[in-house]
């Protein structure tokens, strides 16, 4: 399914997401046509990584300005990883061809080739420890002894998983430039990870939050504390109406938000865009805080960034979800949730309301429809345990 388009995506969350698509009184309902869709910022506008000197960037991308608002430094953007202490100087240069090929070949995330290299560096030095002196040498006996130790040590499943994965995704590169004579990734075995369902929040529970998001928005009497708690609202009311990631929306800027055919334009995860529809409320919130919030905080340094720290800087996610637990913590008996809590709470809703899970997995972004089955299964307990509390029978 393609939501470029806007209309039946659109249409789909205003039937399985009514109580944040209904109009207002007063409003009427911008038509859902297709116009052509908002113009992406590329070769000249400002994305984090891809912006022009001066605009756009996250603030750490400028030097001496735009840190994000909470960053000091070594906090904020994800720290280039450096090989383990005691590493010799041909597992070093491994270590750094690795790193290049992740970030500029595959283009993943900061946050994930952060992990890899961590992994990987922890596995050469446990090979170097036990006498490697060639990556040539590596083979399958050693990386399963490296797991068994991380296994001994009381590693999570989770995090075997994930560098067992790391290995293979090492050794596959290896051997690809000619540094091992075979691969011996497809030989190891992967724990199978303990998959939790993730806590959501109640239909009736988010409706509180909401409405107490409000509530501040209105009781605001200094106007950059207005400011500030419109921004708040906003976060609020995007984070449930669209499901995106933390890092998503403190990238959005201005113009990725359209106001007419009600959707965002997203940049996720490995630089897939995808548009994304929002429900009234969320639309109203977002235009409160552009139109009448954000030039009280705006500064030379805030480029097009949409959401705005108190400086003046482009959003850090350690703020947003700040305001998050702030503002569920104020609606008094609704359990603690952070952004992820509020990305859960969407899908699942969006489930429950009768959306189908392709349209689901479009929204939140996921490359594979098993990323977005979990939430299937958070419904169906959702209903067993609704049934047991109900049925006389149970």
């Amino acid at each position: 399914m393609d939501l470029s388009g806007g209309g039946t995506s659109a249409a789909r969350l205003h039937l399985a997401h009514p109580e944040r698509a209904r109009p207002e009184p007063g409003l009427s309902d911008p038509a859902l046509s297709d116009p052509a869709p908002p113009e992406r910022a590329r070769s000249g506008q400002a994305r984090p990584e891809s912006a022009l000197p001066g605009q756009g960037r996250p603030e750490s991308a400028l030097p001496g300005q735009g840190r994000p608002e909470s960053a000091l430094p070594g906090q904020g953007r994800p720290e280039r990883v450096t090989p383990e202490c005691g590493l010799p100087d041909w597992a070093s240069e491994r270590l750094a061809g690795f790193e290049r090929h992740l970030s500029a070949e595959r283009g993943l995330s900061p946050h994930t080739v952060r992990a890899y290299l961590g992994d990987v560096g922890a596995l050469l030095g446990h090979a170097c420890r036990g006498g490697l002196a060639d990556l040539a040498a590596l083979d399958i006996g050693v990386i399963r002894a490296w797991l068994a130790a991380q296994h001994a040590s009381g590693m999570a499943r989770a995090t075997l998983a994930r560098r067992a994965a790391a290995a293979r995704t090492f050794t596959a590169f290896a051997h690809s430039r000619g540094w091992l004579d075979g691969d011996p990734g497809p030989l190891l075995g992967t724990p199978r990870a303990v998959r939790h369902l993730p806590n959501v929040l109640a239909r009736e529970q988010m409706a509180a939050v909401l409405a107490d998001s409000g509530c501040a928005s209105v009781s605001a009497r200094d106007p950059r504390a207005a400011a500030i708690a419109w921004r708040d609202t906003a976060i609020m009311e995007l984070f449930y109406a669209s499901g995106i990631r933390v890092s998503e929306l403190c990238g959005l800027d201005i113009g990725d938000i359209d106001d007419e055919r009600r959707t965002v334009l997203v940049l996720g995860k490995g630089g897939r865009e995808r548009v994304v529809p929002i429900g009234i409320p969320a639309v109203g919130a977002v235009r409160q805080w552009r139109d009448a919030g954000r030039p009280l905080l705006a500064t030379e340094r805030s480029g097009p960034a949409l959401y705005l720290g108190a400086r003046g800087g482009r959003l850090d996610p350690r703020t947003a979800r700040r305001v998050v637990h702030a503002r569920i913590a104020a609606a008094g008996s609704v359990p603690d949730a952070g952004p992820h809590g509020l990305r859960h709470t969407a899908a699942t809703h969006l489930l429950e309301g009768g959306a189908d899970l392709r349209s689901v997995q479009e929204i939140l972004g996921h490359a594979s429809l098993a990323s977005t089955q979990i939430y299937t299964h958070v419904s169906v307990e959702r209903l067993l345990s609704a049934y047991h509390q109900a049925h006389p029978r149970a």
